[in-house]
């Protein structure tokens, strides 16, 4: 495993965690403020959400890099199954349109969050099934942008109406049936710190499927299941061994701390968080 006690350039920063991608939530920091305070924290890469980027994806993407972040990623795809992806063709354009964005943003990887389970089927057979299917249209399209597409597995409390893919099992699966370079998959501790299988599915994916692992703690009497994440080392996860399942399969990028936390984290000064960030990063991540 690497070391993170003397070099956290390895961190990044999902803006999603400073309350950046729900309106009115977080203080409200513009982009720029964002970059400049992670470049002087030592952060080596940062992920943006597209209601942030709005037009300006060149630029921002400059505006990091210039301040020496890497732009490790954008979030996300509009849910490609569910109640909110009736309309494939309305969905597929827009999924495009997310890829048009991470590639002007010079973003490596864009993250898939596939929506719940499909309208009119019970379980989530069908719906993986529709998903791998609109998947496969959307990864030659990626592919001429240069964009990688990451499915995020999410934990089962979301299967029914954020995520019918809920196991890094299943997402291995349809990385393999579309069996294309640029489609792998990001691995959330919030999402899988409770799966027995998680070390035996990763090397499943190996290092050439893995594109993002994401960092945060399940808070073992959580209020809400979308909005109180827990900082790393606050909660029940176990950081260290599951950072060495993703690396012993071969990662080897960023870590990425998100944390949507509405009542706790996201009342705090942005400045204080992204010290919290770095000093649980360097101990206990």
């Amino acid at each position: 495993m690497r070391d993170f006690s003397r070099d956290h350039s390895a961190l990044a920063l999902n803006t999603a965690s400073l309350g950046h991608n729900i309106e009115g939530r977080g203080a409200g920091w513009e982009p720029e403020r964002v970059i400049d305070a992670c470049a002087a924290r030592g952060f080596g890469s940062i992920v943006f959400w597209r209601r942030e980027i709005g037009l300006r994806a060149v630029e921002i993407g400059d505006r990091a890099r210039a301040a020496g972040l890497a732009a490790a990623g954008l979030c996300r795809t509009p849910f490609l199954v569910g109640a909110d992806a009736l309309d494939r063709t309305a969905v597929l354009d827009e999924a495009k349109a997310s890829i048009d964005m991470a590639a002007g943003l010079g973003a490596a990887v864009l993250t898939i969050v596939v929506g719940g389970v499909h309208p009119g089927t019970r379980g989530t057979v069908e719906s993986l099934r529709i998903l791998a299917d609109r998947v496969a249209d959307l990864v030659p399209y990626a592919t001429e942008r240069r964009v990688k597409l990451a499915l995020e597995p999410l934990n089962p409390v979301y299967a029914g109406n954020r995520s019918c893919l809920t196991t890094v099992r299943d997402a291995v699966d349809i990385c393999e049936m579309v069996d294309m370079p640029n489609l792998g998959l990001a691995v959330d501790v919030y999402h899988v710190w409770w799966d027995s299988d998680l070390d035996a599915q990763l090397q499943r994916a190996g290092k050439n499927r893995i594109f993002g692992y994401h960092l945060c703690d399940w808070l073992a009497d959580t209020q809400d299941v979308l909005l109180d994440r827990g900082m790393m080392g606050d909660g029940v996860a176990d950081l260290k061994a599951i950072r060495a399942s993703v690396e012993g399969a071969g990662y080897a990028g960023p870590c990425e701390v998100e944390i949507f936390s509405a009542n706790n984290w996201w009342k705090r000064d942005p400045g204080d968080v992204l010290d919290v960030m770095v000093e649980r990063f360097r101990t206990l991540c």
